[in-house]
């Protein structure tokens, strides 16, 4: 026959059980990882692999790389949808830190270190060890604000100084010299020779093509 202090007591350690999900969110911090240079995704991928052979993902919640909307112009003037990094190497990861999960993150492939304060050696010349730092709620308003909500970058493979030839409009087959680009209005301003002096022309992306 079961008591009722023995039903309290259940119910009490359900409670406990139901409740350590929220407590574990509650705890969980946003921390930077430095990672090797263009191995972003791969590292994403590695540690959320990890993540689940150490049955840690009650306590690593998370692992993003901020992006942002960007337009590509291609050479023929095409549009294409792709998307930048906001932070290029780096990881952003939400955790509870301790030893384990500390040792997953860090033991990852292509993970340089967690981003925090260097803690020097008492002795000895060799670095010392860095203590991770988590970003501060400001922070991380921020960068994910940046990625929901800013305008789609503009780039194109043009810059000051490139030469380019007009492929349509009133200076079809002209050539010139770039002076200005205005990614955010998809122009850019041309020095073009007209009647044997140098003149500056605003021109569309799709206008032109650079010259190799």
């Amino acid at each position: 026959m079961t008591s009722a202090t023995d039903e309290g007591h259940n119910l009490a350690l359900q409670s406990d059980e139901s409740s350590e999900p929220a407590v574990r969110e509650q705890e969980a911090r946003w921390y930077a990882v430095q990672v090797a240079s263009g191995c972003e995704k791969r590292v994403k991928t590695n540690l959320e692999q990890r993540i689940q052979t150490f049955d840690v993902a009650d306590k690593i919640l998370r692992v993003e790389i901020p992006h942002t909307p960007a337009v590509k112009i291609r050479k023929d003037g095409s549009r294409q949808h792709t998307e930048e990094k906001v932070f290029p190497g780096y990881v952003l990861v939400r955790m509870v830190m301790d030893d384990d999960t500390w040792q997953v993150v860090r033991n990852t492939s292509h993970v340089i270190n967690f981003v925090g304060a260097e803690q020097r050696r008492g002795s000895g010349k060799g670095r010392g060890h860095v203590k991770p730092m988590p970003l501060s709620h400001t922070e991380v308003e921020r960068i994910f604000k940046q990625t929901t909500e800013q305008e789609p970058i503009v780039k194109i493979d043009m810059a000051t100084g490139d030469k380019i030839v007009v492929l349509t409009g009133p200076f079809k087959d002209f050539e010139g010299e770039v002076i200005e680009v205005s990614p955010e209005r998809s122009k850019l301003k041309a020095l073009l020779s007209i009647f044997g002096r140098d003149t500056p022309v605003e021109l569309e992306f799709n206008q032109v093509q650079k010259q190799s």
